[in-house]
């Protein structure tokens, strides 16, 4: 495995005992680029990293950013369980904590490898065999006192999908779930790793493992995930949609008005899951004609696809609106997106203005006469 000389050489980590952890020594051994990289410090103490220039970022435990490349390095630590949830933890990140102690207080044995100057691999739970084996396996008995994990896993999963999940790591989520330890969560912790796992080339796995774990009405309460659903996440996974449209899909079956609030999704998120069912019932009750042309029979015309546009405030939100078309398209056959692209253009090419001088400031009168046009121009662009 390579490592990185221009890392190790550095000044400023000199005398230190420095290494990579986690996630980019997993991805190296799959060959895959590395994000962000992790590194723990082992032996050292505040007062000695500050002197090196590091700025301390940390909150329950010891972070601080390297003065140059501004990467995260942790001091090594422990942890032991003092409270239930996330937070519920004590931290020891003495000068006597362990490299190999700092490994075992991690998640997965896939997460839980460094690498030392060198390229050196530092591997006691067998992270890099289950690298090849392709399994995600907690590293101990502790992974029950996190429920943050329970989450991390079914998203590793979705990013992952072609590593299995050991039966028994299986088992402690659903005691996670069971002894009642997922209730702790709270609703943006939850979101950050829906996040996340709804960006993944496979988003539909995170949830299939939430629910095989008997977790997903605890964690996500109101979200209905039925086949429907799933096929249409994956669809928009596969056109590499945005987190807003994914996120609108996976939420298109819950009516459960109460869902967004508990999810704290960003607003755009919320807006467009808000939109989509609307969209979706309005193209269903246009009919299967979706081309330009106006044709003897066709159930849809210029009004039809005025109130649709109108109905998710296109003229004001355009990009909104074709972003709800490109989603609508995951799940319902024959939209031509295109040629809604056009019908949204002629709207929008109506003078408003012009129409509001003529009507001389009528509110009736204004609204009638943009409509009318509005209808005009999709008939001439039909």
């Amino acid at each position: 495995m390579s490592h990185l000389p221009a890392d190790w050489q550095d000044p400023i980590l000199a005398g230190l005992d420095v290494y990579i952890v986690g996630g980019a020594v997993r991805d190296a051994l799959l060959g895959r680029p590395a994000g962000d990289r992790d590194w723990v410090v082992v032996g050292a103490t505040p007062e000695i990293m500050a002197a090196r220039g590091f700025t301390p970022v940390g909150g329950d435990f010891p972070v601080f950013l390297h003065p140059r490349t501004h990467e995260e390095y942790a001091l090594a630590r422990t942890e032991r369980k003092s409270g239930r949830g996330y937070h519920g933890f004590v931290f020891h990140a003495g000068q006597d904590v362990t490299l190999v102690d700092d490994l075992h207080r991690r998640d997965l044995t896939v997460n839980a490898i460094a690498q030392a100057p060198g390229g050196t691999l530092i591997d006691p739970l067998g992270g890099a065999a289950d690298v090849q084996a392709r399994i995600l396996r907690h590293v101990g008995p502790a992974f029950v006192e996190d429920p943050v994990r329970l989450l991390r896993l079914a998203r590793f999963a979705a990013r992952f999908h072609d590593f299995s999940i050991a039966p028994e790591t299986l088992d402690l989520c659903r005691a996670l779930v069971r002894d009642g330890e997922v209730d702790a969560l709270v609703p943006e912790r939850v979101w950050q790793e829906f996040a996340k796992g709804l960006m993944t080339a496979h988003p539909g796995r995170m949830f299939d493992v939430l629910v095989q774990c008997d977790a997903l009405a605890r964690v996500a309460p109101g979200l209905i995930w039925n086949a429907g659903v799933a096929a249409g996440l994956a669809q928009g996974a596969d056109r590499g949609l945005s987190l807003a449209q994914r996120y609108a899909l996976l939420c298109r079956a819950s009516a459960d008005a109460g869902l967004q609030d508990r999810l704290r999704a960003p607003s755009a998120c919320r807006d467009l899951a808000r939109l989509l069912p609307g969209m979706l019932d309005r193209l269903a009750r246009l009919g299967p004609a979706e081309s330009m042309c106006l044709q003897a029979g066709d159930v849809a015309g210029p009004e039809a696809w005025l109130d649709l546009l109108e109905s998710c405030d296109a003229v004001r939100r355009p990009d909104r609106c074709l972003d709800l078309l490109a989603a609508a398209a995951c799940v319902r056959e024959g939209i031509d997106l295109p040629a809604w692209g056009q019908r949204l253009e002629a709207v929008r090419s109506v003078d408003a203005g012009a129409i509001a001088r003529a009507a001389r400031g009528d509110a009736g009168l204004i609204r009638e006469g943009l409509r009318a046009a509005r209808i005009l121009a999709l008939s001439t662009s039909a």
